[in-house]
């Protein structure tokens, strides 16, 4: 994971979910799970629940609260554990905020019109979106280099910001002629990072789309799960031989894809397990190795959610880590950027 190039700076590896709604399986395949291997990885991990970014549109502050230790359950719930990565909630840490308004001011009006992302979640109704909503991928350059992270973990449908990322960090670095942000590099890996609806495999699967029946919940219990896949939508066809025979069938790939990644095997080994049996026979073994893997994780998030000021107390902690790291970076933004700063730290 190492390019020599950036070999000044520190291997550090940063990402952050928003807390809106439940964590879904694919917030965990694409994304928790991979965070629980990484902290085994010897890089120094740095995990965020993204609450700034959650205002983007508007939020019940009762919910938001709620959905915040909710996700922090949900990480702990998974196998991250907080005294070896960083855990905390964005709000708690203010260069955040600072850091993104220097980046604002770095970035162009032409890269943010070319975000595909504000175009999906403000629809038509683009003009009554929020400033925040359209300038959110400069916050999340924010968020990625006030750390100088190295490496990012992203679904397929981050990479357009994590480019934007890029170019805010060469940008900079050119402007005032200094090496001092990291280009930092995509994680991409895994057999699920884009997972998909079951009720429509060309969909990604969604927090927010209305049907549950649409997505596996972390708080679903094992009946819940085991009748969500039943009902998954399918085709008539038994599985191929080979993922070739998967080319056209999106619906089947999709199941075919989450069997690998809860059971730590390739979509091949996968397909060549269950080639030429029906999805009456594959269906429940893939609800058997969800349950065992997801079920665990809904008990102990019921548990953790039981005592919030211990969550409240954990994300505390993890925010003056997350800070240790980040103040010295944003105070030699400053610096560089010209800024006066004659008070005690």
């Amino acid at each position: 994971m190492t390019d020599p190039a950036q070999s000044k700076f520190t291997p550090r590896v940063f990402s952050g979910i928003q807390p809106t709604n439940h964590l879904q399986l694919g917030n965990y395949l694409g994304a928790v799970k991979r965070f629980v291997e990484m902290q085994n990885s010897g890089i120094e991990t740095v995990y965020c629940i993204v609450d700034l970014h959650a205002i983007t549109v508007w939020q019940d502050p009762a919910d938001l609260q709620n959905a915040t230790r909710e996700l922090a359950a949900s990480y702990i719930a998974s196998g991250l554990d907080p005294k070896r990565s960083i855990l905390f909630n964005q709000s708690q840490v203010p260069g955040h905020a600072q850091l993104a308004w220097i980046f604002n001011c770095v970035a162009r009006v032409g890269w943010m019109n070319r975000m595909t992302q504000f175009k999906d979640k403000a629809g038509k109704n683009a003009e009554n979106a929020s400033l925040g909503l359209y300038a959110y991928p400069s916050l999340m350059a924010a968020d990625i280099l006030l750390y100088h992270a190295t490496h990012v973990p992203v679904g397929e449908d981050q990479k357009q910001h994590l480019e934007l990322t890029r170019d805010i960090a060469t940008k900079f670095n050119h402007d005032f002629g200094v090496d001092f942000f990291p280009i930092t590099e995509p994680v991409i890996e895994g057999a699920a990072t884009r997972v998909m609806s079951l009720r429509d495999g060309s969909k990604k699967m969604s927090k927010s789309d209305p049907s549950d029946a649409s997505r596996i919940n972390l708080t679903d219990d094992a009946d819940t799960i085991a009748q969500k896949f039943r009902k998954a939508r399918t085709d008539a066809e038994p599985l191929p031989e080979t993922l070739d025979g998967l080319k056209d069938r999106p619906e089947a790939k999709n199941l075919v894809n989450i069997y690998a990644a809860l059971a730590d095997m390739s979509p091949e080994a996968v397909v060549g397990e269950f080639a030429g049996k029906g999805f009456g026979t594959f269906k429940p073994a893939l609800a058997e190795v969800a349950v065992d893997k997801l079920a665990p994780i809904a008990g102990e998030m019921k548990r953790l959610m039981a005592d919030p000021a211990e969550i409240d107390r954990i994300l505390g902690d993890g925010a003056d880590r997350a800070d240790a790291i980040a103040r010295p970076i944003l105070d030699a933004t400053y610096d560089i950027v010209g800024m006066i700063r004659s008070r005690p730290a």
